[in-house]
C-alpha cells in the first residue's frame, strides 16, 4: 500500500519534489494541483505527478500527506479552503518562508486529528548557480544533498515529524529540527533581506536621472544584484516581509548600518581600511562557497541519524495502522 501525497502549487519546488518522489513509486502515489492549467499540463507531461486532481477537494480529499508549495501570500486561502476536505491523520507541510504565521494558520483552520509541520529547503549544494524559476525550471535533484529544516508548533505528535524526517529522505536531503522562530530569523537574512535588497538597488539605479544611459551598459554586476527577485511576485514578497515584520526590520537596520559605513568608508581619502574590509568579506564568501559546495559542515553540526523508512512511520503513526486497514479494505472513499 503507497501513501498517497497531493503536492499543490507545481512550480519549481512543488515539480521538483514530484519528480524527486517519483523515484520511490514503491512507496508513495502523487497527484496535483496548480491554479494555472499550463503548470498542470506541464507538470503531468514531466512526469512530476501521476495525475491531476480536478480542482483543490479532488486533489486533498483522499490524500495522506498534503504538500503547498506556494507562495506565502497563497498559503493563508489554500489552507482554509481545504481544511475541511483533509482527511483524519492526514500530515500538512508546507515550504513556505515563514514558519510562525503559517503555523498559526494551520492551528486555526485544521480540524483536530490533522498535523501541520513546516520545511524549509535549501537546495542541491551544486545547483546554487541554477537561476531558473517555474515548472520549467524543476528537477530531481534539487533538493539532493541539501539540508532541510523540519519545524512544528508545540504539542505536535511526534510520529508526524518523523514522517517529515523521513519524507526529507526520499528527496535525497537531510534532515534536522529547528525551532519555528529560529528558521524565520534565518529566512529573515537568507530569503528576504536579499529580495527587498535587490528592490532598493533596482529603485536606485532605475530611478536616475541618466536611467536612459545607464541600461545601456548595465551588465552582469547589475543583473546579478536584481537576480533574487527572479520568480518572485510581489503578494508574496509583501507577505513574507511583513508577516515576518520584527525579523525583517531587523536585518534591514543591520544592512542600513553596513551600507553607511561603507559609504562613510568610501568617502575617506585613506583607502587601506576599505581594502583590508573588502578583502576579509571576499575571503568569507569564498570559504562559505567552499563549504556549501562540499557540505562540509554536515557531518559534525548534523550527524547521520538513522530513520525509520517512510513506509514503516506511515503505518505506525497516528493511528494510521488503523487507516490503512480501512483502504485496504477498500473503502467507500477509495
Amino acid at each position: 500500500m503507497t501513501v498517497k501525497i497531493a503536492i499543490i502549487g507545481l512550480g519549481q519546488i512543488g515539480a521538483s519534489i514530484g519528480l524527486a518522489l517519483a523515484r520511490h513509486k514503491d512507496q508513495v502515489t502523487t497527484i496535483g494541483y496548480d491554479s494555472v492549467g499550463e503548470v498542470n499540463r506541464k507538470a503531468i507531461k514531466m512526469g512530476a505527478v501521476e495525475k491531476i486532481g480536478h480542482g483543490l477537494y479532488a486533489s486533498v480529499e483522499k490524500a495522506d500527506m498534503v504538500i503547498l508549495a506556494l507562495p506565502l501570500d497563497q498559503v493563508h486561502e489554500t489552507l482554509q479552503a481545504m481544511a475541511q476536505d483533509v482527511r483524519e491523520e492526514a500530515v500538512v507541510i508546507d515550504t513556505a518562508p515563514v514558519k510562525l504565521a503559517v503555523a498559526a494558520w494551520a492551528e486555526e483552520f485544521l480540524p483536530p486529528k490533522r498535523h501541520y509541520v513546516g520545511l524549509t529547503l535549501a537546495p542541491n549544494p551544486l545547483l546554487l548557480d541554477e537561476t531558473g524559476t517555474g515548472v520549467y525550471s524543476a528537477r530531481a535533484d534539487l533538493f539532493q544533498n541539501g539540508l532541510v529544516a523540519i519545524t512544528a508548533p508545540p504539542g505536535t505528535v511526534g510520529e508526524a515529524i518523523k514522517l517529515a524526517a523521513s519524507f526529507v529522505t526520499l528527496l535525497g536531503a537531510r534532515a534536522y529540527f529547528a525551532d519555528l522562530a529560529e528558521v524565520d530569523g534565518i529566512m529573515a537574512s537568507i530569503h528576504t533581506l536579499p529580495t527587498l535588497a535587490a528592490v532598493a538597488l533596482t529603485e536606485t539605479v532605475m530611478g536616475q536621472p541618466g536611467w536612459n544611459d545607464i541600461r545601456k551598459l548595465a551588465g552582469h554586476p547589475f543583473m546579478a544584484a536584481m537576480r533574487p527577485l527572479d520568480g518572485e511576485e510581489a503578494a508574496g514578497l509583501a507577505e513574507a516581509a511583513q508577516k515576518n515584520r520584527v525579523n525583517t526590520v531587523r536585518v534591514l537596520d543591520e544592512y542600513i548600518s553596513a551600507l553607511q559605513s561603507l559609504r562613510d568608508e568610501v568617502n575617506k581619502e585613506e583607502k587601506n581600511n576599505l581594502q583590508v574590509r573588502l578583502k576579509g568579506v571576499l575571503n568569507e564568501r569564498a570559504q562559505w562557497q567552499r563549504l556549501r559546495a562540499n557540505s562540509d559542515w554536515q557531518s559534525s553540526e548534523f550527524p547521520k541519524q538513522e530513520i525509520p523508512t517512510f513506509n514503516d512511520i506511515w503505518r505506525g503513526q497516528l493511528g494510521l495502522g488503523k487507516l490503512l486497514g480501512r483502504r485496504n479494505k477498500k473503502t467507500k472513499d477509495d
